[in-house]
C-alpha cells in the first residue's frame, strides 16, 4: 500500500473506463418468450439500438445506423414498442416512426409516418398498438416555424404504411401514457396543462375508443394537488395508475379510493421521459411494484439489487433492468441473468456501498444524501489528513440521486475524494411535501442544503472542510453558480450546462419546460425581482472561487449562451475559468470523447485549484 495524498491516488477507474466497452441498457419489453431492450452506446456516438433475447440469442434488430430517440419534450423516452413480432420506433435523425418484422433479423423498416413539413418537426412517443394491431396510439408533437409553441396530442397511427394519422384527443397542453384497453374498447391517458409540470397537477382520462376516434371522454382521477400517472390496465381490464394523493405515490385502480399496492416508500415516477415502468401485474393479476425507500430502490425477492429500470411481467413471473452498487445494469428474467452487467474488471475493495445519510438544514428542516467515502486498498493518506470533498447536485431539479454503480463517481473516491450526493429538498422518493419545500425556493432551498450536506460531513471528522468542492449539471449546474455566488463554502466548482440567468431560461427554453419556473421561483415576469436576485449572471462580482464550465454546443434545452455568459463575466472579472464546448452534444453528454475529456478536465482542473497531482 503506497502512501499519497488524497486526490493522488493512483486508479484503474480512468476517465475512458466510463465509456469502454460501456452501453447504458433501458427499457426492457417482452414480447412472447423473446426479451427487447434499448442499448445505448457512447463508443457508437451515444446511438441507440434496440436488442432482442431469443432463446439464449441476442441479436441487434434495428439497422447499423439507426439511432432510436424521440424529441417529444425534448428529453423523450418511449421511442419505441414491440408487440407479436412487430416493432416500431422513432429514428433520432428525422424523428419518423418505422415498423419492422422482429421476426427477421436483418429485416428492412418501413415508414409509419409522413415526412414532416417542418425538419423533425413531427414527434412521437409512448405509444401502445390497438387490440387488433391495425393502429399505433401514442403522443404526437408537432413543431411549425414561426416561433409557434409546439402542439401536442394524443393520435393513432396507422400500420400497414398508409401514412394515415388519425387525431383522437388534443386541446390540453401535454399528453402522456396513451393505453388502449386489452379488450380495444377504450383508451386511457394523462394531460396536463401549463403551468404545471407532470409531478405537479395531472388528470387522468378515459374514453371510448371506436375505430380512427374517441367518444364519452371523461375525466376520472386528478382534480387539483394531485400528480396522476402511468395509467396501466390489468390482465383483466381493469385501470391503474399511481397516485400522490396522501404524499407517496402509490398504486390505485378505478373504484378504489384506497390504494391497491403499498409499501414502505413510494413508487417514484417523476415524468421528465416517457417509456417508464416502476410497476406491473403478474399474469394472475397480483400488481408488483419498485419502492423507493431510504436511499435505494427495492423489489420484493431481489434484495441484491439498488435500482430497476422497467419492470414489466413475463408470464407470472418478472423481466426488468437492475443494477446495485457494485455492478452495472444487468437484463433479469426471473431469477436469471439473460444479458450480463459489463464486466469492468474492478476489484470490490474499490466499490463499497454509498452510505445513505440524513442531516439537518436550514430553517430547522433536514434533506438527504448518498455518502461515497474514499476507497482504494491500494492507497492511503498521510496520518492526520481528511480528504476532499465533491459535492453533487442532481439534475432536474425534480429528480434524485442516482442508486447503482456509477464509475464517474467511483473514479473520484477511487482517487481520494469523497463524494456526496445529495437529495436535497424538492427531489423525489421522499414524498409530494418534501418535492414541494423546492417550490419557490430553487436556488436557495438547493443551495443551503448542497451547503448543510458539506458541513455535516466536515462536522462528522469524514473530511477537510478547506478542501470542499461542488458540481452538477443542467439544474444542478445552476445549484453549483448560486453556492458558488451566494456562499463562500467552496473553493471551486464544475457547471456542466448550468443555468446562469433565470430571465433567460424562462424566455428561451422548449415547451415542456417554459413555465416550470412558475413553481420553482415565480411567475414571470411578476416575480422579475426574484429572478434577477436568484440568478447568478446578476451576481459575479461574489463569484471568487475558480470554476470549470462545460457545455454542449446543440443543447436545446439549456442552450450554450447561458454558460457563455457565466463564462465571459469570469474572465472579465478576473477570476479563474475554463471553458469546454462540446461540438454536436445536446444536454447531457452521449458521445465517448466528449465523457471522457469532460471528467479527465475537471480532475485536471481540482487537482491545480487544490495543489494534488491527479493520476489520470
Amino acid at each position: 500500500m503506497s502512501e499519497l495524498p488524497y486526490g493522488a491516488w493512483p486508479s484503474p477507474i480512468s476517465a475512458a473506463s466510463l465509456v469502454e466497452g460501456a452501453v447504458g441498457i433501458s427499457e426492457v419489453i417482452p414480447d412472447g418468450d423473446d426479451v427487447w431492450w434499448a442499448e445505448s452506446r457512447p463508443t457508437e456516438g451515444g446511438r441507440t439500438a434496440l436488442m432482442r433475447w431469443r432463446a439464449g440469442a441476442i441479436d441487434e434488430m434495428t439497422p447499423a445506423d439507426a439511432d432510436v430517440r424521440t424529441l417529444v419534450h425534448e428529453y423523450g423516452g418511449g421511442a419505441w414498442w414491440v408487440e407479436d413480432g412487430t416493432l416500431i420506433y422513432s429514428q433520432l435523425g428525422d424523428q419518423r416512426l418505422r415498423s419492422l418484422d422482429g421476426d427477421r433479423v436483418g429485416a428492412a423498416p418501413r415508414f409509419l409516418t409522413p415526412e414532416p413539413a417542418v425538419e423533425r418537426g413531427d414527434r412521437f412517443a409512448d405509444g401502445r398498438l390497438t387490440a387488433d394491431g391495425a393502429w399505433y396510439v401514442c403522443v404526437r408533437e408537432t413543431h411549425t416555424d414561426g416561433g409557434a409553441e409546439p402542439v401536442n396530442e394524443v393520435v393513432a397511427v396507422a400500420t400497414d404504411g398508409s401514412l394515415r394519422i388519425a387525431v383522437l384527443t388534443g386541446g390540453a397542453d401535454f399528453y402522456a401514457s396513451p393505453r388502449p384497453s386489452p379488450d380495444g374498447r377504450q383508451l386511457a391517458w394523462v394531460q396536463w396543462n401549463h403551468p404545471n409540470m407532470p409531478w405537479d397537477d395531472t388528470e387522468l382520462w378515459l374514453a371510448d375508443l371506436v375505430g380512427e376516434s374517441v367518444a364519452d371522454a371523461q375525466r376520472v382521477a386528478g382534480d387539483g394537488g394531485e400528480s396522476v400517472w402511468l395509467p396501466e390496465w390489468s390482465p383483466s381490464g381493469e385501470l391503474h395508475w399511481l397516485s400522490d394523493r396522501d404524499d407517496w405515490w402509490k398504486l390505485y385502480r378505478l373504484g378504489h379510493h384506497q390504494p391497491v399496492l403499498d409499501g414502505p416508500g413510494e413508487i417514484s415516477c417523476p415524468g421528465w421521459v416517457f417509456g417508464t415502468s416502476p410497476y406491473t401485474f403478474l399474469a394472475d393479476g397480483t400488481p408488483v411494484g419498485v419502492w423507493y425507500h431510504h436511499g435505494a430502490e427495492h423489489l420484493e425477492g431481489h434484495p441484491d439489487y439498488t435500482m430497476f429500470g422497467t419492470v414489466r411481467a413475463h408470464g407470472n413471473g418478472l423481466v426488468f433492468a437492475a443494477a446495485s452498487w457494485s455492478q452495472e445494469t444487468a437484463v433479469v428474467l426471473g431469477d436469471r441473468i439473460v444479458v450480463p452487467p459489463r464486466d469492468h474488471g474492478i476489484e470490490p475493495g474499490l466499490l463499497p456501498d454509498a452510505e445513505a445519510i440524513t442531516f439537518p438544514t436550514t430553517d430547522g428542516d433536514h434533506a438527504h444524501a448518498l455518502y461515497y467515502a474514499p476507497a482504494n486498498p491500494h492507497s492511503r493518506a498521510p496520518a492526520g489528513e481528511r480528504p476532499p470533498l465533491l459535492v453533487l447536485a442532481h439534475g432536474g431539479p425534480t429528480a434524485n440521486a442516482r442508486t447503482q454503480l456509477d464509475l464517474a463517481k467511483r473514479y473520484w473516491t477511487s482517487r481520494g475524494i469523497a463524494v456526496v450526493d445529495v437529495d436535497y429538498r424538492g427531489s423525489v422518493g421522499y414524498g409530494r411535501r418534501y418535492r414541494q419545500k423546492l417550490y419557490r425556493q430553487w436556488g436557495v432551498a438547493d443551495v443551503d442544503d448542497c451547503v448543510a450536506a458539506a458541513r455535516y460531513l466536515v462536522d462528522r471528522g469524514d473530511v477537510d472542510g478547506r478542501r470542499l468542492l461542488i458540481k452538477g449539471g443542467s439544474a444542478g449546474g445552476f445549484t453549483v453558480l448560486a453556492a458558488l455566488a451566494f456562499h463562500d463554502v467552496f473553493a471551486a466548482g464544475a457547471s456542466r450546462y448550468g443555468v446562469a440567468d433565470l430571465e433567460v431560461l424562462a424566455a428561451d427554453t422548449h415547451k415542456f419546460e417554459s413555465r416550470y419556473l412558475d413553481t420553482l421561483v415565480g411567475p414571470y415576469p411578476a416575480d422579475r425581482e426574484t429572478y434577477i436576485a436568484r440568478s447568478p449572471i446578476h451576481h459575479v462580482q461574489s463569484l471568487a472561487a475558480p470554476m470549470i464550465v462545460l457545455q454542449g454546443s446543440d443543447d436545446a434545452i439549456v442552450p450554450p449562451n447561458q454558460s457563455r455568459m457565466i463564462v465571459d463575466a469570469l474572465r472579465t472579472n478576473g477570476v479563474r475559468v475554463e471553458y469546454l464546448e462540446f461540438e454536436g452534444e445536446q444536454h447531457g453528454f452521449r458521445q465517448a470523447e466528449s465523457i471522457v475529456a469532460a471528467l479527465e478536465a475537471e480532475l485536471t482542473f481540482f487537482g491545480e485549484v487544490l495543489g494534488f497531482q491527479p493520476a489520470l
